[in-house]
C-alpha cells in the first residue's frame, strides 16, 4: 500500500498516512465493539460484520484501481485513500471478537503456538502470493497491476473469514449474561481500569512507545527508493518479509508458551531496533554488493518481528484481562493506544521537513523505551 500511494502521489506525507490510518482505524472501533460484545453472549456476530465487510472494501479498492487509470491523479488518490480509511475502520471490528473467541477456546499455554501455527500457514501462502504479486506488477501496467493484487487479497480474506465463522463459538460463562451497564458506566470503568491496574497501565504506555517505533514503517520503502532501489522490486521485498514471518513462527510460538509472553515481548521489542539501524547504515553508503540484499534482510527481520509482536501483544493482553471482562479490556486497551498509531502521519511531516534519518533514529530510541517498560510488567501469569 505504501508503494502504491508513493507512486500515485509522490508525497511522503501521504505515505505516512497509510499505516496511521490503518492502525488508528483498526484500534479505535474496538472501544465500542468491546462494549457491545461484553453485553452479549456471542462475539461471532461482530466478527462476521468486520471480516466480510473488510473483504468487500478491498474488492472495491481493486475495482477502483482497475478502472481508474484514466482518472485525474488527485481523484484516484483521494478514492484510494478514502477506501483505505473505510477498510481500516471496518477491519477494527474483528479484533475484539477474535481475541475473545480464541481466548475462550484455547488454553493459555497453547495460545502462542496457535497464533504461530496460524501465521506459519499464512506465511507459506504469502510466499506464493508474493511471487504472484511480483509477476502481476511486472506484466500488467500500473495501476491495474495493483488492482489484480488487491483482488487476490479480497478473495483470500473471504476464504479466511468463511473458515473462522464455521468454528463453533464457546459459551462465555460470566459475561454471557446480559449486562445493564450503560455506555457511560463502561467508559468510566475504562478510565478507572487504566488508573488502578498498574500492569495494564504500563502495557498501554509500552504500546504508546510502540506507536513511535511504527512511525518509521512506511518509510522503509521510501528510503529504499531514495537509495536507488526500483519500486518494481517491492514484491521481492514483500517476499523476504513473508519468509521472515514464516521461518520465525515456530520460535515465537514455543517462546511465548514455554518461556512466557512478557519474555517474548521483550525479545521482540529489543529486535525492533535492528531494522532502523540497518537502514541508517544504508544511508551512509558503501554497500558494494548492492542494496537489494540489505533491504531483503531488513524486510526479513520486519516480517519476523511483526508476527512475534502480534503473538506477544495478543498473548499479554489475554493474560492481563480478567476472564469475564476480556472484550471490555480489549476495548479499553485499543482505544487508549489508538492515538499513538497516528504517528506515522506525523512521521511524513518529519521526513518532509527534517529528513528521513530523524524518523529512523526516533524508532530506535522508542524501541529501547518500550523494552524497558515491558520489563516492568509484574504479574505471575506473564
Amino acid at each position: 500500500m505504501s508503494a502504491l500511494v508513493l507512486q500515485l502521489t509522490g508525497s511522503v506525507i501521504a505515505v505516512g498516512a497509510v499505516p496511521a490510518i490503518l492502525r488508528f482505524g483498526w484500534l479505535f472501533p474496538q472501544f465500542f465493539v468491546g462494549y457491545f460484545a461484553s453485553r452479549s453472549a456471542s462475539s461471532m456476530r461482530y466478527y462476521v460484520v468486520g471480516a466480510f465487510g473488510r473483504a468487500a472494501v478491498i474488492a472495491a479498492l481493486a475495482v477502483v484501481l482497475a478502472i481508474g487509470a484514466t482518472w485525474p491523479a488527485l481523484f484516484l488518490s483521494v478514492a484510494v485513500l478514502g477506501l483505505w480509511t473505510l477498510y481500516a475502520f471496518v477491519s477494527g471490528i474483528v479484533a475484539v471478537p477474535y481475541n475473545d473467541i480464541v481466548a475462550r477456546a484455547i488454553p493459555s499455554d497453547l495460545r502462542s503456538r496457535l497464533l504461530a501455527t496460524r501465521f506459519l500457514g499464512g506465511g507459506i501462502l504469502a510466499l506464493f502470493v508474493a511471487a504472484a504479486a511480483n509477476s502481476l506488477i511486472e506484466q500488467i501496467s500500473f495501476p491495474q497491476s495493483f488492482a489484480a493484487v488487491f483482488a487476490l487479497s479480497a478473495a483470500l480474506m473471504i476464504v479466511s473469514s468463511a473458515i473462522f465463522v464455521s468454528i463453533p463459538e464457546p459459551v462465555r460463562p460470566v459475561a454471557g449474561r446480559k449486562s445493564d451497564q450503560s455506555f457511560g458506566q463502561y467508559f468510566t470503568k475504562g478510565i478507572n481500569t487504566y488508573r488502578s491496574h498498574a500492569t495494564f497501565r504500563r502495557f498501554v504506555h509500552a504500546q504508546w512507545c510502540g506507536g513511535v517505533v511504527l512511525m518509521a514503517m512506511p518509510f522503509y520503502v521510501v528510503q529504499a527508493n531514495q537509495s536507488g532501489l526500483n519500486l518494481d522490486r517491492i514484491a521481492l521485498l514483500l517476499g523476504a518479509q513473508a519468509l521472515g514471518a514464516l521461518l520465525s513462527n515456530p520460535l515465537w510460538g514455543w517462546w511465548g508458551d514455554r518461556i512466557g509472553k512478557r519474555s517474548l515481548m521483550r525479545a521482540v521489542t529489543t529486535g525492533r531496533m535492528v531494522p532502523p539501524a540497518l537502514v541508517l547504515l544504508t544511508s551512509i553508503g558503501g554497500f558494494e554488493f548492492g542494496l537489494l540484499p540489505v533491504y531483503a534482510v531488513v524486510f526479513f527481520v520486519l516480517g519476523a518481528l511483526s508476527n512475534g509482536l502480534t503473538i506477544a501483544v495478543i498473548g499479554l493482553l489475554m493474560e492481563i484481562s480478567p476472564n469475564d471482562q476480556r472484550p471490555a479490556y480489549a476495548g479499553y486497551f485499543n482505544a487508549l493506544t489508538a492515538p499513538a498509531f497516528l504517528l506515522p502521519f506525523v512521521g511524513g511531516f518529519i521526513v518532509q521537513f527534517s529528513g528521513i534519518v530523524v524518523v529512523f533514529g526516533l524508532s530506535i530510541v522508542f524501541a529501547i523505551a518500550q523494552t524497558v517498560l515491558i520489563g516492568k510488567l509484574r504479574t505471575h501469569q506473564l
